[in-house]
């Protein structure tokens, strides 16, 4: 059991500090809407009808799309793209290994998909960039979807209309929502990218070596 959990302590971790900062977002944010329910003459609700309003959907969705559309942009643009002298860069000036044809190194223990070649080797050398694709789309939509519920019940208490989601998407406030995540997402990797070159964190696969010149590019 030790072994297991020094093999996965990563994702553990991450996986903890996720679900104890989603814990503090939902209880913080069903009092911010109780409170808000309280000022407009409303009555308060319960921690599970809370979790059923527009409000906590579209608090998680806009959220998760920011970070997923992150993850996968940054997975697409490194295929192509070079910053020499940083960690998160492949080298420029010689091959890399995420660049190798997979057939001419497929052993026995090889994932499947390799193996089996054809249909299943294509996409499965493009599986990592689907799944955020995957995911950015489903939490689009549902920031769409949950957006909307929530700007409807402000409408309509502002003596407005209700919209439906394909109407909230021609809003300022959905972009608005979209863009003020988007930018912090890509800011950061930006950040990273430029630091790596110049900045070390000794024992991080982040990180180049300490001792590793600043013009040498990737880990």
């Amino acid at each position: 059991m030790v072994k297991w959990v020094k093999e996965h302590g990563l994702l553990l971790v991450n996986v903890v500090l996720f679900l104890g900062f989603f814990v503090g977002m939902t209880a913080t944010g069903w009092q911010v809407y109780n409170n808000d329910q309280l000022d407009h003459d409303g009555s308060v609700v319960s921690l599970l009808a809370y979790l059923g309003t527009g409000d906590f959907g579209e608090a998680v969705f806009e959220n998760w799309e920011s970070e997923f559309l992150q993850m996968g942009m940054y997975v697409v643009l490194t295929v192509f793209l070079f910053h020499r002298g940083s960690a998160e860069s492949k080298p420029i000036d010689r091959p890399a290994p995420q660049d190798a044809d997979p057939r001419q190194s497929a052993g026995k223990n090889a994932p499947w998909p390799v193996r089996r070649g054809g249909w299943a080797l294509a996409i499965y050398k493009r599986s990592l960039s689907i799944l955020f694709l995957v995911l950015f789309v489903a939490s689009f939509v549902l920031h769409a979807v949950t957006g909307a519920r929530a700007y409807s019940s402000d409408q309509v208490v502002h003596g407005g209309t209700a919209v439906t989601p394909i109407q909230y998407l021609g809003t300022s406030q959905f972009w608005f929502e979209s863009f003020q995540n988007w930018q912090s997402e890509f800011m950061v990797v930006a950040l990273i990218v430029i630091a790596s070159v110049y900045l070390r964190q000794q024992g991080s696969p982040e990180s180049k070596p300490v001792a590793t010149p600043h013009r040498e590019t990737g880990d």
